[in-house]
């Protein structure tokens, strides 16, 4: 049965769900995120670790928000920086037409850096998957980001009027803000694995080469011929 496309209600339900209930974890890895982002070298690996941990409340797990400093983070730099560099490039080159179609790219391959962390692919596979599992819903991406944006800036601009005190609470809702958005991309994330993988299933996502041949099996032998009859 194929996948439903991505449901913006149902989306943000199931975030709030799983948000809820690593809040405490959720919002201590967004503070210790926020500290440490300006520590370089540091600052690769616990946003890997920030990956891994969306990737795990978007399955419904409880997170550890110390995993972002784990050493293993940083185990595969290499192929990394390589996605970030292609995606970087390809979406550069979009937003030479016109920017349209570099939001449209954004949104293609916003989840190859998850394929990338979640299933250990290569960097071009990541891209492809991610742009096929996102094809047709895209749409419903940009709804999920835009029903986000307009409750934050609804509720910055309330909590601004407060008097002196009123940056404290704009501070506490951007961090709260960003745990939300964590699991959001973590339910959405799951969507579209669910998705490719379906889409692997059927044939439709390919590995790109042939599984090599089986050796033929070696020829038996010709039988020996009978020697002559003795007259």
């Amino acid at each position: 049965m194929a996948t439903q496309k991505l449901q913006v209600k149902q989306t943000i339900m199931d975030a709030v769900q799983y948000g809820i209930k690593n809040i405490g974890p959720l919002i201590l890895m967004i503070v210790l995120y926020i500290l440490t982002v300006w520590i370089p070298y540091i600052n690769i690996g616990t946003t890997i670790g920030l990956y891994k941990a969306t990737i795990k409340i978007g399955r419904g797990e409880v997170i550890n928000p110390l995993d972002i400093f784990q050493k293993e983070n940083r185990n595969n730099l290499g192929d990394f920086f390589i996605l970030m560099g292609l995606m970087s490039m390809g979406i550069s080159v979009a937003a030479v037409f016109m920017l349209i179609p570099a939001i449209v790219m954004c949104f293609a391959w916003m989840f190859a850096i998850f394929f990338f962390i979640d299933k250990g692919l290569s960097p071009t596979k990541c891209l492809k998957i991610s742009y096929k599992a996102t094809d047709g819903e895209k749409w419903n991406i940009f709804l999920v980001y835009l029903v986000l944006g307009v409750c934050i800036s609804i509720l910055s601009a309330i909590f601004g009027l407060i008097p002196k005190v009123g940056w404290i609470f704009v501070l506490a809702l951007f961090i709260c803000y960003m745990a939300v958005t964590v699991a959001v991309e973590g339910v959405m994330y799951a969507h579209f694995q669910k998705k490719a993988d379906e889409m692997f299933a059927e044939g439709q996502i390919g590995c790109g080469c042939k599984a090599p041949e089986a050796p033929a099996a070696p020829a038996e032998p010709e039988p020996a011929p009978e020697a002559p009859a003795a007259e």
